[in-house]
């Protein structure tokens, strides 16, 4: 159905019954596949700039296996996250080329090339050691997307000079994703700091009384930091996204 969607479609670009912005907009909600279990979004990156990622947690191997092979015939950046051993294993026998990361949880196939004449960078900064694997989450989805990333890791709040250390590297980079766990303080003193936007990503490191996030995540919601935003508890991936979002505006403007 979807060819011959895409032929009439076409046909119509071809003989002048619909300009090319017309076709463009039709593009955007076509198509997606049906494997039965999940529905492929192709034209995700046509929307929204990036192709659909795969969200392993809750899914067979298989059924993270059979989408990948999917993903990765259109030649677009591939991206599991939340992937296990189990399930790089068996995307490896469908794709060979998939490559796993597993501090970050994350298996990535055709990433996008950096733009090496780019001067545009993002900052994933830490509060402490135990908050670096929701960092390479984060870390891993930037580069994936084609960004670079300076790591500034282990810098929070009860060291504060070994962050001042680093305060020139974090000012120039375009976008700040601060995370830390315990109270999430981190945050707020690094918001304050500089003139570019803070993702702050809470994780669920921490005794008791943080809650698995829960108090980190309070903390940075209520930040008197102006233009710090927040993601969900652990989502480095999230956090990544938007910070990759705001780097490919930047450097779509200067290219105009």
């Amino acid at each position: 159905m979807y060819e011959d969607n895409l032929r009439a479609l076409l046909s119509q670009v071809k003989d002048g019954t619909l300009d090319l912005d017309e076709a463009i907009g039709h593009l955007k909600t076509l198509p997606f596949e049906n494997l039965g279990f999940a529905k492929i979004d192709h034209h995700r990156k046509l929307r929204n700039g990036f192709p659909e990622v795969i969200y392993c947690e809750g899914k067979t191997v298989h059924q993270t296996q059979k989408i990948a092979k999917v993903l990765a015939r259109t030649g677009n950046t591939v991206l599991a996250t939340r992937a296990s051993e189990q399930d790089y294993r068996g995307v490896l026998e469908v794709v060979p080329e998939a490559v796993y990361y597993p501090e970050a949880r994350c298996i990535v196939i055709h990433p996008s090339s950096p733009n090496t004449s780019s001067t545009h960078y993002l900052a994933i900064v830490t509060a402490g050691t135990s908050d670096i694997g929701v960092a390479e989450e984060a870390a891993v989805t930037a580069e994936a997307f084609g960004n670079s990333v300076e790591r500034i890791y282990d810098v929070g709040v009860a060291g504060i000079h070994r962050l001042f250390a680093q305060l020139d590297k974090i000012r120039k980079a375009d976008v700040i994703i601060v995370i830390a766990g315990m109270e999430g303080a981190l945050a707020s003193v690094v918001g304050g700091l500089v003139d570019r936007p803070v993702i702050a990503v809470p994780t669920s490191v921490g005794y008791g009384s943080s809650f698995n996030g829960l108090a980190a995540l309070l903390s940075m919601l209520n930040s008197c930091s102006s233009g710090v935003s927040v993601v969900n508890i652990d989502n480095g991936f999230g956090a990544a996204y938007n910070a990759s979002l705001i780097i490919k505006e930047l450097e779509n403007r200067c290219q105009l």
